[in-house]
């Protein structure tokens, strides 16, 4: 199959860059937007006891006071607020209201700190609207307005609150995008022009993905709009890297087997060809096994992962039809001279150190495969001390934003809590009034409760059938404290509502205990899905039932030296409360899926050799030599342009820089150079039951190149 693509691809290479460029043109055009929400209960499912919560809310008091954005006042001196400071910021708060902002509902004065230092004046907007852009840009509003207000005055007012962390965490993402895409492609032109010294090589592929990546992200956008799914600003961080890194890794592959079959004198054309039928169905099978991981997703709960699922696998199946037909169409148009000026191309360098690597593979397969394996086991010990965080507005930005300082601000002014309180609703079973007389005894036992500073009845609805309690916790919304006094709120509630009563527990530390769940069960579910779905591609490509067993393995022991690398970096050096919750599921997704793409390769080439008549050892050394500088190149630059996430400046992007390309390193240069031809090499013939994917390919005229005392390679060891 792959001979017949590569055929027609480099038989009609203008018609089939005529096509790629037709498609991109028609699918940009008429793309629609992609929205973008940054409200974290929207990605939780109805189901959860907090969104319930919120419904409630909505029907029983669609007027409540929510604010969405809160002024934080305080002296330029640091001193307390005087009568006339005062005074300015009920001038101020008046005024803000009067201006009649789009989506701000009601602008009221707040309470003032025990200190007498601050004092707030909290907006509400329209509740429907919740994490959309329209109210990041009146956060932008809001903020501009209150900077011309407090002009003359002795005040320093900052915005936080929901829409200010939207606001802030939008220039963020833009600031973040920029430098991701900046670095990516630094890291990828100046290692192809190390690798080639061919200007034409080092661009081409820039040039190649850039017109894949817009195709990619029109068809996410009507994926997106058609599904109904949910959007956020970090996507497109990933996918600039996810494109770039694993289109750079598909072109590496195809180009050094084009290359090596042009030093073995194939004519350029056949060459190509030849490149696409030997590497064609291990780029397709790397790239199958990425997009059901990513598919995988789809069975999360939260609406994050379950956009993010089906993007990355949208733009990693353009990326394959890419690397099947586009790349090979433009470089069998140019032919040799894409590697101008070098002259290296025609000769086989002697590749001593992956020789060395080889020899030593196959001399002493036990001593390789308990060296690497050790290595990853000790590093997977660093999970035991894993703990998760759930504040994903602080995660995604940088501590310096005006809305973080707001945040960290008001924690020290006021209560922790006080920011973000959570709620007890206690509704009526039977559709009568509730009974006044109980509530203060209610409300003095959820006050009781570990972890909460106070509880108060502070609204009853009209037709007295739901009252709110606002209970105020001792801790910040997301920290562990907070959510695991939420559930202590949760058992009282439920457990002392008065008869004929039912209890719903909302808030956003509510809303972060229900995601602590939803992620448990991804984990249940994803990983153990992905991993089947993979185990089943691998068994396809290799026809064996053994071999995916233990080229799983690997890649599990991959997950867990990388997580344990991550927490103890991140958690024992750098001193963060934990990492962020969904870290470890898109690790295990880019890790496990990504990770594999190298074995593969590996694994496939060392079939290849196999076939040819070496020995099991033999044929993992070879193996090595061969595929480990494709493997080493690749894993290089798709590990560096994942650390570019790094630049971004905030700890999401970080810590998922870091563990990816900690991740695809371990991947690439310790489980496909050592662990997994070592464990092949021992394992011997019995890797291939029940098929015989390393026997001798014979024919009518032909003999296996051993028996026959030679075989079809120069004496530099490479194919002519």
């Amino acid at each position: 199959m792959f001979r017949r693509i590569g055929a027609a691809v480099v038989r009609h290479p203008v018609w089939t860059i005529v096509a790629w460029l037709i498609a991109a043109v028609a699918i940009v055009a008429t793309a629609p937007g992609l929205p973008s929400n940054s409200d974290e209960s929207s990605f939780l499912p109805k189901s959860y006891e907090s969104i319930k919560a919120a419904d409630l809310q909505q029907k029983a008091f669609p007027s409540a006071f929510t604010p969405s954005a809160i002024a934080l006042y305080q002296r330029t001196d640091g001193g307390r607020l005087t009568a006339a400071d005062k005074k300015d910021i009920t001038r101020i708060t008046t005024e803000l209201g009067e201006k009649k902002i789009d989506q701000v509902q009601k602008v009221v004065p707040g309470p003032p700190s025990k200190d007498g230092k601050y004092s707030l004046t909290l907006v509400q907007m329209d509740s429907k609207n919740a994490g959309q852009p329209k109210q990041a840009d009146a956060a932008k509003t809001l903020r501009d307005d209150l900077g011309q207000l407090a002009k003359g005055t002795h005040l320093d007012v900052k915005l936080g609150g929901s829409a200010a962390q939207a606001l802030d965490q939008q220039d963020s993402s833009k600031r973040g995008q920029a430098l991701i895409g900046i670095g990516t492609f630094v890291i990828i032109l100046v290692t192809l022009l190390i690798i080639f010294r061919a200007p034409i090589l080092a661009v081409l592929p820039l040039l190649l993905i850039g017109l894949v990546s817009a195709v990619a992200n029109g068809l996410i956008a009507y994926a997106t709009k058609l599904f109904g799914l949910q959007a956020n600003s970090s996507i497109s961080s990933i996918l600039i890297v996810v494109l770039f890194g694993v289109g750079t890794d598909y072109f590496l592959f195809l180009m050094f087997r084009y290359r090596e079959r042009l030093r073995a004198g194939d004519e350029p054309k056949q060459a190509m060809i030849n490149a696409v039928d030997r590497v064609g169905e291990a780029i397709a099978s790397a790239a199958g096994a990425v997009v059901i991981a990513f598919l995988a997703l789809t069975l999360s709960t939260l609406g994050f992962l379950k956009q993010m699922g089906p993007a990355l696998a949208i733009a990693v199946a353009a990326t394959l039809v890419a690397g099947l037909t586009l790349i090979p169409a433009v470089v069998s148009l140019i032919g040799p001279k894409v590697f101008w000026p070098s002259k290296s191309w025609q000769r086989e360098p002697e590749n001593a150190r992956f020789a060395a690597l080889g020899r030593a593979v196959r001399r002493r397969p036990a001593l390789s495969a308990i060296a690497s394996g050790l290595i990853l086991l000790a590093l997977s010990a660093g999970t035991l001390g894993y703990k998760a965080t759930f504040d994903l507005a602080s995660g995604s930005m940088p501590k310096t934003k005006e809305s973080m300082v707001v945040q960290d601000e008001m924690q020290k002014a006021y209560s922790a809590g006080a920011a973000a309180p959570t709620d007890v609703y206690l509704s009526s079973t039977d559709g009568k009034p509730l009974d006044k007389s109980a509530f203060a005894g209610y409300a003095d036992k959820l006050g009781a409760v570990d972890g909460v500073a106070s509880a108060r009845m502070s609204q009853l609805n009209k037709d007295g059938t739901t009252a709110d309690f606002t209970v105020t916790l001792k801790y910040e919304a997301s920290t562990d404290q907070a959510i695991d006094a939420v559930q202590g709120v949760r058992d009282a509630a439920h457990a002392d509502a008065p008869a004929g009563t039912k209890a719903l527990v909302g808030g956003m530390s509510s809303i972060y205990k229900d995601i602590d769940a939803a992620v448990n069960h991804d984990y249940r579910t994803v990983f153990p899905v992905a991993a089947l779905l993979i185990m089943v591609i691998l068994g396809l490509l290799l026809r064996s039932v053994v071999a995916p067993w233990y080229l799983m393995a690997s890649v599990g022991l991959g997950f867990g030296a990388t997580l344990g690398a991550t927490v103890w970096i991140f958690q024992k050096g750098e001193g963060h409360s934990g990492l962020m919750f969904m870290l470890p599921v898109i690790m295990y997704l880019f890790v496990v899926a990504i990770g594999t793409d190298y074995n593969i390769l590996m694994i496939a080439r060392l079939r290849e050799e196999a076939r040819e008549g070496r020995d099991p050892r033999e044929a993992a050394g070879m193996a090595l030599r061969h595929a480990g500088p494709t493997v080493a190149a690749a894993g290089f630059i798709l590990a560096a342009t994942f650390a570019t996430m790094m630049l971004a400046g905030n700890s999401l992007l970080t810590e998922m820089g870091f563990a990816v390309s900690f991740g695809i390193a371990i991947a690439a240069f310790v489980m496909a150079m050592f662990f997994t031809p070592s464990l092949t090499a021992l394992i011997g013939h019995a890797a291939w039951w029940p098929g015989h994917g390393d026997r001798a390919e014979e024919s009518a005229g032909t003999v296996p190149a051993q028996a026959a005392g030679m075989d079809d390679r120069d004496p530099a060891g490479h194919g002519r």
